[in-house]
């Protein structure tokens, strides 16, 4: 799997989420077997007035409709931010295997910096990999805040 290639993709979506006024965060998600996109998604927390339309939970909603199945293993989501702890129990929830991010987030990261929530037994651990082209992912949103502070 070439994990560059993807996360680009991820980075790519983001990108697709500034045009819209959206912080700019893009997931993909990525069949293990034959190393094809699923499903991609970016922020719509901002046009769907919604609050919890995070892109891992847009592509998680996408791929299961997609695949017709209840489960996402078997699969691998790359996002440019590392996710929050409602997007990580989701992620644990339809047993997606492995979890690439780009930029780690601290203040609401829950899988490294802040919380670490796969620390409890009681959910499904995917592998995860923190830091993935970590500098773009992170000058997007970087830049992005301190457009918004300017105006």
């Amino acid at each position: 799997m070439n994990i560059n290639y993807f996360m680009n993709q991820a980075n790519k979506e983001a990108k697709k989420a500034i045009l819209l006024d959206e912080v700019p965060i893009g997931a993909i998600l990525v069949d293990n077997k034959d190393n094809k996109i699923i499903a991609s998604a970016h922020n719509e927390t901002v046009n769907k007035n919604n609050p919890i339309k995070h892109a891992e939970l847009i592509v998680i909603e996408k791929a299961l409709v997609n695949i017709k199945k209840k489960f996402l293993d078997r699969t691998t989501l790359f996002v440019t931010l590392e996710p929050c702890a409602m997007c990580a129990t989701a992620i644990s929830i339809v047993r997606i295997s492995k979890v690439y991010f780009g930029a780690y987030d601290e203040k609401k990261g829950s899988l490294e910096s802040i919380m670490k929530i796969y620390n409890t037994k009681n959910l499904f651990v995917p592998e995860f990999y923190g830091g993935i082209n970590e500098h773009e992912s992170s000058k997007l949103i970087k830049d992005f805040f301190k457009s918004k502070r300017k105006k």
